[in-house]
């Protein structure tokens, strides 16, 4: 059996075939420890968010590479407007958070001391909670916003379609149901306004004269092009024109559009004649480098209009439009971080009912938490590990003693002869260490028998050694 000791830094680990072994004491006994490693909105600036940026197409390959590192066994990547968060389930705590931020430092050129000193960690139950509140909207800018959920869906797509391991994947498919309970109980969706409201709230402040006389250019026809359309239109506009690669989605914009507004398609490579008759131009674009620079901007006429300034409301990031172009006289530039006076007036009432979705998130947490224990299979895989290495033994000792004589097939009965003890053995134990999470009160049974098997077998430390070295066998 296994002798577990802890000494300064490592475990000492004794095994039953007195074959000693060190082992780092970073590594979790029983379960690897779900961590979070992210900068947002509230941690980090706009310029360090759009370095750290993985734009949703690279999420698959970043994926591939958090999992090569030695100490990370799963992993996905959360990258908004407002964050970029790296999940991952980690051999150990420690070891796996210094790997993760050494590659976030290395793909951005951020240093590693720059990420740690605005960078937020959160480990299991805490890291659980929090993504479920990213997911249920509770730590948005906006707040009840509905755009988050559909991109931690797509995470979650994204994750299982990788195929690294069930813990991560189950982890977002929680935070999915958890956020569609707190918007179907709270109603903190209703009347939030979105990013892209909230951009178009803002332009119309900043906007001299009426709405319905200026020029408005989108530059983007995704899902935040296609809301902030839908918000132009809903505050009066008639005649907007869109710019995208391609033709298709701008056709199908046009055909849920109502009569009498006028949805005008140019293409991108028309993109500087267009901005030259624009009022205001609403960028959501992918594009990792600006589309307007200062050179572009300072040879465009005069705003229409009798405008004073051109106005560019950037809610891309990366940003497409650069930061040197606010320094024209003849332009106003504002990005995400700059959407905080529009909400700010609808906080009061969605606060009150984010109280309310914190008691539906803790519950969801608990609920999560207990799957993890039961169905990660910790102890079922140790009680198994340790019945099957008794077993294994036990064969080879008979074989060294009576199996000269055997033919192939008698070899094969003892072998499966004593398969069959062990399996109808375990039968019985097994179905009272599994649950689905969704009982309670089974879920508590569940729990304590599990605590009980682990120390009636003292299985503690079972798992270690094959856990690293299978690592290790992974990275050959």
């Amino acid at each position: 059996m296994f002798h577990v000791q802890i000494i300064g830094d490592c475990f000492f680990v004794k095994v039953y075939s007195f074959v000693e072994l060190w082992v780092p004491a970073g590594y979790t006994r029983e379960r690897s420890s779900i961590v979070v490693i992210g900068l947002s909105y509230h941690t980090a600036t706009l310029e360090m968010r759009e370095k750290l940026a993985i734009p949703e197409a690279e999420w698959p390959r970043a994926i591939t590479q958090l999992c090569a590192l030695n100490h990370i066994e799963e992993a996905a990547v959360l990258s908004t407007c407002y964050r970029i968060e790296i999940y991952v389930s980690a051999l150990s705590l420690h070891r796996g958070v210094k790997e993760v931020t050494d590659w976030m430092s290395k793909r951005s050129g951020i240093s590693v001391s720059d990420i740690c000193q605005h960078r937020f960690l959160l480990y299991n139950k805490d890291a659980t909670q929090h993504l479920f509140q990213v997911s249920a909207g509770l730590d948005s800018l906006v707040l009840g916003e509905n755009q988050i959920q559909s991109q931690v869906k797509q995470v979650e797509k994204v994750v299982k379609q990788q195929g690294f391991g069930r813990i991560i994947s189950a982890l977002f498919e929680k935070a999915i149901k958890a956020g569609k309970r707190v918007r179907e109980e709270t109603n903190i969706a209703s009347g939030a306004v979105s990013v892209s409201s909230a951009a178009v709230e803002l332009a119309l402040t900043k906007l001299p004269g009426s709405v319905s006389s200026a020029m408005m250019l989108v530059i983007g026809a995704g899902n935040m092009g296609r809301l902030v359309i839908k918000h132009l239109v809903a505050k009066g506009c008639t005649k907007i024109v869109v710019m995208n690669r391609s033709q298709e989605r701008v056709a199908a914009i046009r055909e849920k559009m109502q009569p009498g507004v006028e949805i005008i398609y140019k293409p991108l490579e028309e993109m500087l004649a267009c901005a030259a008759e624009a009022n205001v131009i609403f960028t959501s674009t992918a594009s990792e480098t600006p589309l307007f620079l200062k050179e572009h901007v300072e040879i465009l006429p005069p705003c229409p209009a009798d405008a004073d300034a051109r106005l560019f409301i950037d809610i891309s990031v990366p940003r497409n439009v650069g930061s040197c172009v606010a320094e024209l006289d003849g332009a106003r530039v504002y990005n995400v971080d700059d959407l905080k006076e529009v909400v700010a007036a609808n906080m009061e009432d969605r606060a009150r009912k984010a109280m309310e979705a914190r008691d539906i998130i803790t519950e969801e947490s608990i609920k999560f938490e207990g799957w993890r224990d039961s169905m990660t299979f910790p102890t079922i895989k140790k009680l198994r590990s340790k019945t099957e290495r008794i077993r294994a033994a036990a064969v080879e000792r008979f074989m060294s003693k009576h199996g000269k004589d055997m033919d192939k097939k008698t070899r094969e009965a003892v072998e499966n002869v004593t398969l069959e003890i062990v399996n109808r053995i375990l039968h019985d134990p097994m179905k009272h260490l599994r649950c689905d999470g969704t009982d309670s009160r089974v879920l508590h049974e569940t729990l304590e028998n599990m605590q009980a098997v682990n120390r009636m077998y003292e299985l503690d430390g079972e798992l270690l050694e094959e856990k690293i070295r299978a690592k290790k066998r992974e990275q050959k």
